[in-house]
């Protein structure tokens, strides 16, 4: 993507941008030439980098609004600006609705629906008073379009994200840009825990029309992507990365009985 489209001189948030999905976009965003800010709760073991260029780390719980309008104060003063944000950070662990309280399940809506609510708060103060203006990328999930068993309360939040998108980017509009890009299954450093060994993972990216898994770098590219002057007509928009979707049960059920 940095043959076609030059950030530099551009400055960009990402949420929990120091492994997996977060990474792959950091990763992204620096070989486009931008500066990179990452905020998480805990440091990373080494900082993101791509290019030759590394992005800074600060930490950063999402879901504390004063401590949010403090670091986005920070990116302020340390680079006089701020173009983009990317709202990567959430994630659940599988419970089933009947096995966790209402607090438990709280917890997750807070992380994947509140927390970015705060930062996209924040980042609004900072481009609003921009000419350019800036852009918000939200991280969805086909979770939040689908029934979501095992993972109930984050589909719920993923499918308020992208609600919440499409209402900022009529608020916020025309200095601000907002869009949702919507993840199916993705191969990160955790994609064992979820999917199995090696065979595993490969069985599961058969059952995509594409027959893979999607690489962080994928959702990289298309954040970048919405971080450019190349889209700069598109707001409000939820952009399908997931390989295709997934091949409806009931065929396979009919090829099965014949």
């Amino acid at each position: 993507m940095a043959a076609i489209i030059d950030l530099s001189g551009r400055v960009a948030v990402v949420t929990g941008g120091t492994r997996g999905v977060g990474a792959g976009i950091t990763r992204a965003l620096l070989a486009a030439g931008a500066e990179v800010v990452t905020c998480a709760r805990r440091p990373p073991d080494e900082r993101v980098g791509a290019a030759g260029r590394t992005a800074e780390f600060q930490p950063v719980d999402l879901r504390d609004p004063e401590a949010v309008h403090a670091f986005f104060e920070r990116v302020r003063a340390a680079y006089g600006r701020l173009d983009t944000l990317v709202n990567n950070a959430g994630g659940t662990t599988f419970r089933l609705l009947g096995e966790g309280g209402a607090e438990r399940h709280a917890r997750v809506v807070e992380l994947n629906l509140l927390a970015p609510l705060n930062a996209s708060l924040a980042a609004y103060e900072l481009m609003r008073s921009q000419e350019s203006g800036g852009s918000i990328t939200m991280i969805g999930s086909v979770s939040g379009t689908r029934p979501s068993p095992g993972t109930a309360a984050y589909g719920a939040a993923k499918a308020g994200l992208e609600n919440l998108a499409r209402s900022m980017a009529v608020e916020w509009a025309p200095a601000i840009r907002v869009n949702t890009v919507v993840l199916g299954m993705v191969r990160t450093e955790l994609a064992q825990l979820h999917y199995g060994d090696e065979a595993g993972i490969d069985a599961v990216g058969r059952t995509v029309p594409l027959g893979r898994l999607a690489e962080p770098s994928d959702v990289g590219d298309a954040c970048v992507f919405l971080a450019s002057d190349r889209a700069a007509y598109i707001s409000g928009a939820a952009l399908l990365v997931h390989g295709g979707g997934e091949r409806p049960a009931f065929l396979d059920a009919a090829t099965a009985n014949h």
